[in-house]
């Protein structure tokens, strides 16, 4: 399954041939006219395809050759949209980031108790990888081995930031049971949670997308709270 990015003109094309020498003008025949993206929208396309190369089995290592193959340009047009192979990985990057904590952020401000919170926010970083499965092997690693180091970094930093928003729910769900250390068994929590939501990733995209992130999860989730 593509992200859920603006989906660009299908007919847009940004290599255009040169004309043959010696052509000769048709007047009776009307001139073509070639449709040319809009600004963004063939870094928007870009990055659509290389998330779906990224669904195909043994594809963690995308060559901007095959990238600009599969669009039917050059992979000097690619570096006209983007400076290297590691800044389109940044363009997915920022996409999971913006989608996932998005939809966070809209889970703690309605969700009254921290046991709701986490519930749904384990559920929501689990759902985006089962329905983009390209982005999955961003968000493991496993499309990053072969890339910036700063990458992994960045992903790191991405799963650093649930398992803080978990921490502050599982706290205040602590602190509402009467835990006599609320900050421990929170940060104890929110650890193993996102444990397990590395690993359910993991083992999804290491399947080939057959073992689905999300079974059982209800049954799971009351192993953890």
């Amino acid at each position: 399954m593509t992200p859920d990015l603006p989906d660009p003109p299908a007919d847009a094309e940004e290599d255009e041939a040169a004309a043959g020498e010696g052509s000769v003008a048709v007047a009776a025949q009307p001139e073509r006219v070639r449709k040319r993206p809009k600004p963004g929208e063939r870094r928007v396309q870009i990055l659509q395809t290389l998330a779906q190369m990224l669904e195909q089995p043994g594809a963690e290592r995308i060559t901007t050759a095959a990238l600009a193959a599969k669009l039917s340009v050059s992979e000097a047009a690619l570096y006209r949209h983007f400076a290297s192979k590691a800044q389109m990985f940044e363009g997915l990057i920022e996409f999971i980031e913006a989608s996932v904590f998005t939809l966070i952020n809209q889970i703690v401000e309605r969700e009254a108790t921290g046991a709701q919170q986490a519930a749904k926010i384990l559920n929501v970083v689990l759902q985006f990888g089962e329905k983009n499965p390209g982005m999955t092997r961003v968000m493991v690693g496993d499309a990053l081995v072969f890339e910036h180091e700063r990458l992994i970094a960045r992903m790191n930093q991405f799963f650093d930031r649930v398992e803080s928003q978990l921490r502050q729910s599982l706290r205040a769900a602590a602190e509402g049971a009467g835990s006599l250390q609320p900050t421990v068994d929170g940060n104890a929590q929110a650890s193993a949670l996102t444990a397990f939501a590395v690993g359910r990733l993991q083992r999804y995209a290491r399947s080939g997308f057959k073992r689905s992130p999300t079974e059982h999860l209800d049954t799971a989730l009351r192993l953890f709270t």
